[in-house]
């Protein structure tokens, strides 16, 4: 009865912690389904100029090592600010991939300048605090993927709608060389061609994947 007892209140505490992060962060831990996940292999190019790719709101890690598998040469880091979450992530890549690691913290503090992708799976409020963000630091040119919540104010580059059960829609835009309004090139997936990686799996996460 005692160990019952100790493994209710630990599960209501979990509970409650994730609870207390959603309110504080307007997301919550969302894994990333496998159709969306196929959806944004899809829509991202094979090759990728030099840089880190960063996840904003790794959540639970499942994208994130996904990317470390689909772009061996490049380093994956994941940002997550809710503690479990990032610990269970952490877990899942002990002694395996190399490529990506897990940070817990505040993304918004951490610097996109040299980043050659950064994808996010992020709740309105959110979206806007980041898009003059990333405006302001990464490079022209770059890209930024996003799953079912728009960047305001940026055109995408690319659409691609998944086939679940919400045809969550996946937009890749490029960073523009002016403001963000401005009509942003598009990404000749035709001439780089789309990664392999989505010929086998289809959705990702500041908590998701």
């Amino acid at each position: 009865m005692t160990a019952e007892i100790i493994a209710l209140f630990a599960g209501l505490g979990v509970i409650a912690l994730i609870f207390v992060f959603t309110l504080a962060n307007s997301s919550p831990p969302t894994p990333t389904g496998p159709r969306v996940m196929r959806a944004v292999f899809r829509l991202l190019p094979r090759r990728l100029p030099e840089g880190a790719i960063v996840e904003l709101g790794s959540g639970w890690g499942g994208l994130a090592i996904r990317l470390a598998e689909s772009y061996p040469n490049h380093d994956v880091e994941g940002l997550e600010v809710s503690p479990l979450p990032w610990l269970v992530a952490r877990l899942r890549t002990l002694g395996g991939s190399r490529n990506v690691r897990f940070r817990y913290g505040d993304f918004m503090r951490r610097d996109l300048s040299g980043a050659a992708l950064v994808v996010c799976y992020l709740a309105g409020p959110q979206m806007r605090k980041l898009a003059p963000k990333l405006a302001a630091e990464m490079r022209p040119g770059t890209l930024v993927l996003s799953h079912t919540f728009q960047l305001p104010g940026w055109r995408p580059a690319d659409t691609v709608i998944a086939d679940d059960i919400y045809q969550s829609p996946v937009y890749l835009y490029e960073v523009p060389d002016q403001t963000p309004d401005q009509a942003s090139g598009a990404v000749a997936v035709s001439s780089q061609d789309a990664t392999g990686a989505g010929s086998d799996g289809d959705k990702a996460s500041n908590t998701r994947a």
